[in-house]
């Protein structure tokens, strides 16, 4: 029974990945969760009591998963410039992975104020993988910079999601630009 329910949740996760990456926040329903994976929109309850539960669990699943592709990419890069690139590069790359799609699909506004804590502590994990980097590059107050750095990944993914005139990679080229040149000591 604990294996059924486990593999029905992560169907609906799945199927609220898939909804959100297709159609934003209006999208994920419970008649659309319950429709995608044949269950009784009742069902759906017995699982998630809102969407917020249903985009916390996401970010639960989905991040540590987004963190270790970006950490990946940095270990590879070697040097402290090449890790800061790498940190963001792998960022924008993650744009179009529908996990990434889902976990910011929905504002922070929606959600309650654990699961808004929840992903400021995950994200203050991501944030925590540059700052060792940036001292290293001679910066005098390497948190902050991190912090500028992920306000600039931001915009940047903002920038991709919207569709912008620009191809997403000559706005990962700004990006970095922007970082590298921005964060030296």
């Amino acid at each position: 029974m604990a294996e059924h329910r486990s593999m029905q949740r992560a169907a609906l996760l799945d199927a609220a990945r898939s909804l959100l990456s297709e159609g934003g926040t209006e999208a994920l329903t419970f008649p659309a969760l319950a429709e995608r994976t044949g269950l009784a929109r009742s069902s759906v309850y017995e699982y998630f009591r809102s969407r917020a539960a249903v985009v916390e669990e996401l970010c639960e699943v989905d991040f540590p998963v987004w963190a270790a592709d970006v950490s990946a990419a940095m270990e590879r890069a070697g040097e402290p410039e090449a890790k800061v690139e790498a940190y963001v590069r792998q960022q924008l790359e993650l744009v179009g992975d529908r996990r990434h799609r889902a976990v910011v699909a929905i504002s922070a506004s929606e959600l309650d104020a654990g699961a808004r804590e929840k992903i400021r502590a995950a994200h203050g994990g991501l944030v925590a993988m540059i700052v060792e980097a940036l001292g290293e590059m001679g910066h005098e107050q390497p948190r902050l910079a991190a912090m500028l750095v992920q306000g600039v990944v931001d915009a940047a993914v903002r920038r991709i999601e919207l569709g912008a005139a620009e191809e997403p990679a000559v706005v990962a080229d700004a990006a970095v630009g922007m970082c590298c040149g921005g964060v030296r000591g």
